[in-house]
């Protein structure tokens, strides 16, 4: 029976969402073939928490749990942490170092993807299209007019390094630019203003699964907010419909740009890219890696529509976790 450490909680905003997604892959995973252990992973603390809620500190030189004199250590990590430091590459670059195999992509494909602009910039090559796009860091000037100038009104405001929707303004006016702006700092150093996609927003799950790239049915997003705001994500303001209600052929055309995207990248494990569909083209906004895993989560709604189960879906990622 392999140990398996499912990693949650995170230095970020969505630490809360990572602890529920955590808590489903441990819910989930098969018994029978996994002996799993809570490990939350904080600024303050690195601890594993068992069922009565006693904690025993991680040891970071090997990731090790002492419990009562007897030494726990890990054939495998899952991966559960939305946000720093189990999105942007720190723990993975960690575990690689440690020789010890993760489910989520390899640290340089987190640290690239929890970067929206480097992102885009890299696929931008590959014919991937996205939306308009002005780029600022903290101490930056800000020169209102040349930004709506450049991607015009209404646009968003996003943090560069963030999830879960925090931080990000539809901005509609030249006043409400600079109050988004200051909002979006609130999370990162880094901001992108982007043109607003008049389209049907698509979220696409792409995994590799049992040792094939696969697409799982896309998703419509239909948000009652504005944008698929925080609320829209996690407090039922969005319809979220799965397979998305587009024709077969674009259909087609988003799971090519999907799975061109994850295999330009050298993707491993899980990830979910929104589009927003303009014109039957597909604009690609971002991509996640380590996707949301609670049941309500696209992801795993996606997983379903395939005919595969979360407890599949987990094994499937610990086993080619281990193949590596």
């Amino acid at each position: 029976m392999k140990n398996v450490a499912i990693i949650m909680g995170g230095y970020s905003s969505e630490y809360q969402i990572s602890l529920t997604s955590g808590g489903v892959v441990y819910s989930y995973l098969d018994k029978s073939k996994y002996k799993a252990f809570k490990i939350h992973i904080f600024k303050e603390k690195w601890v594993y928490v068992t069922e009565s809620g006693t904690e025993y500190s991680v040891n970071k030189n090997d990731f090790s749990v002492d419990v009562n004199g007897d030494k726990i250590t890990f054939d495998v990590v899952f991966n559960a942490i939305h946000g720093t430091p189990g999105e942007d590459g720190l723990m993975q670059a960690y575990f690689e170092l440690l020789g010890i195999p993760q489910t989520s992509c390899d640290y340089y494909q987190s640290a690239l993807t929890f970067n929206k602009r480097d992102l885009l910039s890299v696929l931008k090559p590959y014919g991937i299209k996205t939306a308009t796009s002005y780029y600022l860091n903290l101490g930056d000037v800000i020169d209102a007019d040349l930004i709506i100038k450049t991607v015009g009104l209404p646009c968003f405001v996003k943090p560069n390094k963030s999830g879960s929707s925090f931080g990000i303004s539809k901005v509609k006016s030249l006043e409400e630019l600079l109050p988004a702006i200051e909002n979006a700092y609130k999370e990162d150093n880094e901001i992108i203003i982007e043109s607003f996609l008049d389209g049907v927003e698509v979220s696409v799950g792409v995994i590799n699964y049992k040792g094939k790239v696969t697409v799982l049915p896309i998703t419509e997003i239909v948000s009652e907010n504005d944008f698929f705001d925080y609320e829209a994500k996690y407090l039922g303001k969005s319809q979220e419909i799965t397979p998305a209600r587009i024709s077969d052929e674009l259909k087609q055309k988003v799971e090519t740009v999907a799975k061109r995207a994850y295999e330009v990248l050298k993707m491993k494990g899980f990830s979910r890219s929104e589009f927003i569909i303009v014109n039957n083209e597909p604009y690609m906004l971002e991509m996640n890696t380590i996707p949301g895993m609670t049941t309500e989560s696209i992801l795993p709604q996606q997983a379903k529509v395939a005919g595969i189960s979360l407890t599949e879906l987990f094994d499937n990622a610990i086993e080619l976790a281990l193949l590596r």
